[in-house]
């Protein structure tokens, strides 16, 4: 991506890449990406994270405002759409179609949009097995007989599979550039992880990135972040 101050091949100045940071939160992406030079716009739902942001970086345009609802914001406006942290807490398909929509509405034609998950097999082997929680989630109808979490409002998170993805990408008409392991096996061991030498973790990192584009793998891990592209 150009950032601000790159010219085009014929020596002309372009315009900065112009990213939305959908689910902003106090601004952990946003700032650097502005501090890199590109034109940044952040949305957050909760008014006390927009504050924490601003504080941080001036530059960052910020809107309090729903995933599911960017009417504020023009069609075709932004050549990148992050949405690292909405698809973790917006429970079911429908509010997770509104989200990916209207990323996909305000995203230009030929843009990318970057979208986060959490995965449902890491929630059921580490929360309910190595926690031992199994029983009281099945108890309270937690998990469908092929372990699918339920997740309910009241839950913090909602869990995905890769044909969950595949499904939203279909309806919200959204094509995959490639699907990514952003941290494979690295939730399940943080303790050995945190044990490891300064060599062998480096070791552990060259591994991560080595297996990330696994599609075997991919729907291990804890997270995946969907590449995909805007097609009008």
């Amino acid at each position: 991506m150009s950032s601000a101050g790159s010219s085009s091949p014929s020596g002309a100045p372009t315009s900065p890449v112009k990213i939305l940071d959908i689910g902003a939160g106090t601004g952990r992406y946003s700032v650097a990406l502005s501090h890199e030079g590109f034109d940044v716009t952040a949305v957050e739902l909760v008014k006390h994270n927009i504050e924490i942001l601003r504080a941080k970086h001036e530059n960052v345009k910020t809107w309090q405002g729903d995933a599911r609802d960017l009417h504020f914001l023009d069609d075709d406006t932004f050549d990148v759409t992050l949405l690292f942290g909405p698809m973790y807490h917006l429970h079911g398909e429908e509010n997770k179609l509104k989200a990916l929509t209207e990323a996909r509405r305000v995203t230009k034609n030929g843009g990318i949009i970057l979208v986060a998950y959490v995965m449902n097999e890491y929630s059921v082997i580490s929360y309910c097995f190595k926690e031992h929680k199994w029983a009281e989630v099945a108890a309270k109808g937690g998990l469908t007989p092929d372990f699918h979490i339920n997740a309910t409002e009241e839950d913090l998170y909602d869990y995905v599979r890769i044909s969950d993805i595949d499904n939203l990408n279909k309806k919200a008409g959204l094509e995959r550039v490639k699907i990514i392991s952003a941290d494979g096996a690295a939730d399940f061991m943080r303790r050995e992880l945190n044990e490891m030498s300064e060599e062998e973790f480096k070791a552990f990192c060259d591994f991560q990135l080595a297996i990330a584009e696994r599609q075997d793998l991919v729907g291990a891990g804890s997270h995946t972040v969907d590449i995909l592209k805007v097609k009008k």
